[in-house]
This record gives structure tokens, C-alpha cells and sequence, in this order.
């Protein structure tokens, strides 16, 4: 049985790389968001891949949530005023599950980044891989 790698802390920083990957994702308000950008641009974060993969994923994210949650709501409204109403109602539904799904993704994601793994979310996940370099 394998265990997982040790986690390794960045120089001279007494946070190692696995929880800096985890605190990208906290889902409180933006916050994951806002630490995923200083991430990219601060030392010696922004020169491990681990952390930038996790920063970007978790940028790339949230963008995607925004986008999902956007479209989500112009079709419930079109609908809504289609039907009378029931796309209101659908919307009302499913917003919701999207966005507990979306939870439940970030949780996944905070748990794999603490193991030191680099989960990718398809789409979002070869993006995020791509850009921040082999």
C-alpha cells in the first residue's frame, strides 16, 4: 500500500504546498478566489506548479460558476416569461442543486489538493494544467 507524499513547505514559508493548494478552494464568499490571485503573484507560490495548478483550477472555477449561474438565470427568465412562470420555478429548482453540486466539487477538490494530488475538473482542470506549465 502507497502512501501519499509527504507534503513539502515552500522556502522559507512555514506553509506547505498541499495546504496552500486547499486554501484555494475555500468556498466562503470569494475568499478561495482571492487567495487563488495572490497565490499567483506572491513567492515561492507562484513558482511551485502545485500551487499554481490549484490557483488557476480554482480561478478557472469560478469563472465557470459565475458563467453557469448567469445562463442559468437569463434561460429561467426567457422561460419564465414563455410559460408564465414555470421557468421561474425551474429556476428556483435547480439553482439550488447547482449550486450544491458546485459545493460538493469544491470540497472534492480542497480534499485531493490536502493529499497532494492534482484532481482536474474536466474542462476547467486541462485549462488550468496547460497553463500553468509542465
Amino acid at each position: 500500500m502507497a502512501s501519499a507524499p509527504t507534503p513539502t513547505p515552500a522556502a522559507s514559508s512555514g506553509m506547505s504546498n498541499n495546504v496552500a493548494g486547499l486554501l484555494c478552494y475555500l468556498p466562503v464568499g470569494g475568499i478561495g478566489l482571492i487567495i487563488s490571485i495572490v497565490f499567483l503573484f506572491i513567492e515561492p507560490y507562484k513558482n511551485t506548479r502545485f500551487v499554481r495548478f490549484h490557483a488557476l483550477q480554482s480561478i478557472f472555477l469560478h469563472v465557470a460558476a459565475i458563467v453557469i449561474f448567469i445562463g442559468l438565470f437569463i434561460v429561467g427568465g426567457i422561460l419564465g416569461l414563455i410559460t408564465h412562470g414555470l421557468g421561474f420555478l425551474l429556476t428556483g429548482i435547480l439553482a439550488p442543486l447547482v449550486g450544491f453540486g458546485l459545493f460538493v466539487l469544491v470540497i472534492i477538490c480542497m480534499v485531493k489538493a490536502y493529499g497532494n494530488q492534482e484532481f482536474k475538473v474536466p474542462v476547467v482542470g486541462d485549462f488550468a494544467s496547460k497553463q500553468a506549465g509542465a
